[in-house]
């Protein structure tokens, strides 16, 4: 009986030391999680550590302190477990990190397999980083600014002779939960002849706060400073609380900044950051996670008017921005070349630079910059010198944000596509051709008007399907498809042909507002009636002859009329009699989707009168009339 009664002891004892057990890992479980909720990373992480048999939660928690810091092994680590026992409930979210998190650490293969589970497709990235070295304009020899190292320094910008730069190289702005730095503040600085940081002083109190203050942008006449800061309070948006950051402006005023206010458009549930300005100041680009987006942060352009006053931002839509991270944005003095910074391209991992080109206010698909420059972690905050092939970059590839130097030469192996654009006829070179290039996608990747030599140069992929266009004035628009060449022959040549509309040239006019028109005889209709009379009927054979004869030729068939009956009864009349002219021509033989008509009723005479003066019999004949504008 003593026996038993011992045996029951041990096992209370044995209870109670179980739930206290308990008791310490659920609550030390709340506690991380508290930090975690409060974005304490690394003070959560710890806590995290310490648990026994972590949950999924727990796994997605821990592992997010470690990728949130830069630390890609540890968080390969977390996620790898996470993904070994509980992959059947890991959301998508996470494939996307775990794959960034394995690059990041240079494990390319397994990261492929991972994002391929996300993007629900094949990746290859040794292949994509091979084939970027034929295609990137440059190579990049980079050298770490050595004397920031460890001070978080990042977001270098041109300063006239100076430059400015973010980093938390002051203690005395307190310690940041995040990654328990100090706060960010703004310095500026003087790089000397071995591209080192020297004379290095803070910004004045009135800038630097005890919030973050980062990512400065200069006026051209450096009046007008712009720069991001951080909220002094955090905001609730769905179940997460933060801090918006938000673009400023300060003016120069008598050797002070001054007058300093949050610019229009910034939220209070959203961020607006990292702005850079256009060689005249009158556009400002930046990023933003404001609602309308492709997804996280995509990149903005607003007008900066004059007077001070700001236009609407725009989106700079889905071939530049995609549903990830679009930061960092440069733009070049031409105002053509936008760099930036993305995760949500494919690149070498974390944020990569990325250049797109700009034709008529449209961006073209972007093109990483390679291997020279990005490596598996976040390489962002490119700037750049175009005259002098030198610039600045940021990076955390060696843990922690710093600042590196670089010198960028022409790319000898750079795969590219060139030709001539010439008259089919004639075999003359013409100048003035717009040629654009597409991928298999139909996505622009290039545009230009060739100049004297008529010559055209674009750089491509190898082993890409891609579509070629060139158009002129009084020639059909040609278009030719290529793949470019297997063996990765460096340099694969179209030439063009673009023909003439030679032998329509007497009929064919370019009119004052910059139609081309095909100048027939009148077409004539019975009043009230639409049928095509027989001597219409001969006028509409010389057009359809000449469709023949040029199968890419598109047109309208504009149909006009007098001013006689009511507005209402014109309109419907007129489009009876240009779908009646259409529909014979496409009797005839002549495919639909080539040809489109429009009835103008009495809305563009080609005589104004009847309001002030009656028309003549002869002027109502001038203004009853078809015509037939060329539109490709």
């Amino acid at each position: 009986m003593m026996r038993l009664r011992n045996i029951y002891g041990i096992i209370a004892i044995l209870a109670v030391a179980l739930s206290a057990s308990a008791q310490k890992s659920g609550g030390s479980k709340r506690k991380a999680d508290a930090l975690f909720e409060r974005k304490s990373y690394l003070k959560a992480a710890t806590m995290y550590e310490a648990l026994d048999k972590p949950d999924r939660q727990t796994l997605q928690n821990l592992g997010d302190c470690y990728y949130n810091n830069f630390m890609m092994k540890d968080a390969v680590r977390v996620y790898g477990a996470m993904f070994l026992d509980k992959k059947d409930s890991t959301s998508a979210e996470y494939y996307f990190k775990f794959a960034h998190a394995l690059m990041g650490t240079d494990n390319y293969k397994r990261a492929d397999s991972v994002m391929a589970l996300y993007l629900k497709y094949p990746v290859d990235s040794p292949a994509f980083i091979k084939n970027l070295k034929n295609n990137v304009p440059y190579n990049y020899e980079i050298q770490p600014m050595a004397k920031n190292s460890g001070n978080g320094d990042f977001g270098l910008s041109f300063y006239g002779d100076k430059v400015a730069f973010a980093s938390y190289r002051n203690p005395a702005t307190g310690e940041y939960n995040w990654n328990d730095h100090p706060y960010l503040d703004l310095f500026e600085a003087v790089v000397d002849d071995k591209e080192q940081l020297t004379k290095v002083q803070p910004f004045p109190k009135e800038i630097n706060t005890k919030a973050h203050e980062s990512s400065a942008a200069f006026s051209p006449d450096g009046k007008y400073m712009y720069f991001s800061r951080t909220a002094d309070k955090q905001v609730k948006v769905e179940d997460e609380k933060f801090a918006p950051v938000k673009l400023m402006r300060a003016e120069f005023v008598n050797g002070k900044w001054e007058n300093i206010i949050a610019l229009p458009f910034n939220g209070e549930t959203f961020s607006c950051e990292h702005p850079t300005l256009t060689k005249d100041g009158k556009k400002m680009y930046f990023s933003s996670d404001m609602p309308g987006g492709q997804g996280s942060f995509d990149m903005y352009v607003v007008d900066v008017n004059e007077d001070g006053t700001f236009g609407t931002p725009a989106n700079l839509g889905n071939t530049v921005n995609s549903k990830h991270r679009e930061q960092f944005p440069f733009i070049n003095p031409e105002g053509n070349l936008l760099y930036f910074a993305s995760d949500g391209h494919q690149g070498l991992g974390g944020l990569d630079i990325f250049v797109s080109q700009n034709y008529d206010g449209q961006f073209a698909k972007p093109l990483d910059l390679g291997e020279t420059i990005n490596s598996g972690m976040d390489d962002f905050g490119y700037v750049v010198d175009e005259a002098k092939n030198k610039g600045y970059l940021s990076s955390n590839r060696k843990g922690s944000d710093n600042l590196y130097s670089f010198i960028r030469k022409e790319n000898a192996d750079s795969h590219v596509v060139e030709g001539d654009v010439r008259d089919k006829n004639t075999s003359e070179l013409l100048p003035g051709t717009t040629v654009t290039l597409y991928d298999e996608n139909d996505k622009l990747i290039g545009s230009m008007v060739v100049g004297a030599q008529g010559d055209y140069v674009f750089n491509t992929e190898p082993n890409k399907k891609y579509r070629i266009e060139a158009v002129r004035d009084f020639y059909i628009p040609h278009s030719e498809e290529f793949t470019t060449n297997e063996q990765g022959k460096l340099r694969y040549t179209i030439e063009l042909f673009v023909e003439c509309y030679d032998d329509a040239e007497e009929i064919i006019t370019k009119r004052q507002d910059g139609k081309v028109q095909i100048m027939l005889e009148n077409i004539y209709f019975d009043l009230n009636k639409w049928d095509i009379k027989p001597e219409a009927a001969e006028i509409l054979n010389v057009l359809y002859d000449l469709m023949v004869k040029y199968p890419e030729m598109e047109i309208e068939v504009g149909a006009h009329t007098d001013s006689r009956a009511s507005n209402m009864y014109n309109k419907l009349l007129s489009n009876k009699r240009a779908a009646a002219t259409l529909e014979y021509l496409v009797q005839k033989g002549i495919n639909r989707k080539r040809m489109k008509s429009h009835g103008y009723g009495e809305e563009m005479p080609l005589i104004k009168c009847g309001e002030e003066r009656p028309c003549t019999e002869q002027e109502h004949s001038i203004n009853r009339r078809c015509e037939f504008i060329i539109l490709k």
